[in-house]
């Protein structure tokens, strides 16, 4: 076992990848020297060299069609978003080319691009440079959308992503960017679209991604110095969904709680809500329960507190639950 921050854990899985298999190459504003806004990439371009870790220029729709010409040339390229808010200008060039194009292929030629997405609130930043666009890309067909809680994911998510033939959206909770966790570097634990039970309960079983795995975590031990036992749910995949794992703890707590920083109106937590009740109906205590951002604009810094889902929104839902 090694001990990293979140976004070293990105690293070392980047520096694993690339040492494996000389097609993979780095893309995005400021990578090389710089390493990124959050230093992820530090030390790579040192190490592989300029022609696989490349600045590009501020234009995000040309860093994701670059990168869809270099796989059509067998090139697993892996583009830096900035952040959250940048990724609109190459929004085009993902939904309409980059998730379309194998099945327009007929299969024939895959489009292995992983675009890598800091998202998320809890650091107080300024407009467009905290956002939760989960939904988005997990709602179009042809992506494969994660997002690594720990470092230890981040490690092997980041590896599997690369690895993966379909384009994969790689999103990062950059407010989980410094905290610490253990690395088994022989032993992923999952595949790349399994979901992880974080906590075993008896009561209810609480679902989340991300940053959101944490404050599930808080929430879960509050409920247990009150004699509530919550069981808790990493999706790591949000698209695909690993409905087998999500059903399995269901249908043993009777009850379930979603909960996401994104807004909840159509997003990943309503789908879930959904397919619980179309597939679980019968053995639910209670209706499935959102908690999320609010249907509004990120809001300014000063406000995210107010905006974010906390521990204490989804105990309040674990209540209501437990009521029916």
């Amino acid at each position: 076992m090694t001990e990293f921050p979140l976004a070293k854990a990105i690293t070392e899985g980047l520096r694993a990848a690339m040492t494996q298999d000389s097609s993979v190459m780095l893309m995005g504003e400021d990578i090389a020297q710089l390493g990124g806004v959050f230093r992820v990439t530090e030390g790579l371009q040192e190490e592989f060299g300029p022609n696989r870790v490349i600045d590009t220029p501020l234009a995000e729709s040309g860093i994701v069609g670059t990168a869809i010409g270099l796989a059509m040339r067998g090139y697993r390229p892996v583009c830096e978003i900035q952040f959250d808010g940048f990724v609109y200008p190459a929004f085009d060039q993902i939904v309409t080319q980059l998730a379309k194009l194998t099945a327009r292929h007929e299969g024939t030629q895959s489009f292995p691009v992983v675009i890598r997405i800091p998202y998320g609130g809890h650091i107080g930043a300024v407009e467009h440079h905290q956002e939760s666009p989960e939904a988005y890309f997990a709602h179009t067909a042809g992506l494969r959308v994660v997002s690594p809680a720990t470092p230890h994911d981040a490690y092997w998510l980041m590896q599997d992503a690369i690895a993966s033939n379909d384009p994969v959206i790689y999103l990062e909770p950059k407010s989980r960017y410094w905290h610490k966790g253990p690395i088994d570097v022989e032993n992923a634990g999952a595949q790349m679209a399994q979901a992880r039970v974080v906590r075993q309960g008896t009561d209810v079983t609480v679902i989340g991604h991300g940053a959101m795995v944490s404050v599930m975590h808080q929430a879960a031990e509050i409920a247990a110095g009150e004699g509530v036992s919550l069981e808790l749910i990493d999706l790591r995949s949000l698209s695909p969904i690993d409905y087998d794992t999500i059903l399995d703890s269901v249908r043993r707590t009777g009850r379930a709680v979603v909960a996401q920083e994104a807004p909840g109106n159509v997003s990943v937590g309503s789908e879930i809500a959904a397919t619980l009740m179309e597939k679980a109906f019968y053995v639910m205590e209670a209706p499935v329960l959102r908690v999320s951002g609010f249907n509004t604009p990120f809001p300014p810094a000063r406000l995210e507190a107010l905006y974010l889902p906390d521990a204490d929104r989804i105990l309040d839902a674990v209540d209501r639950s437990l009521a029916y």
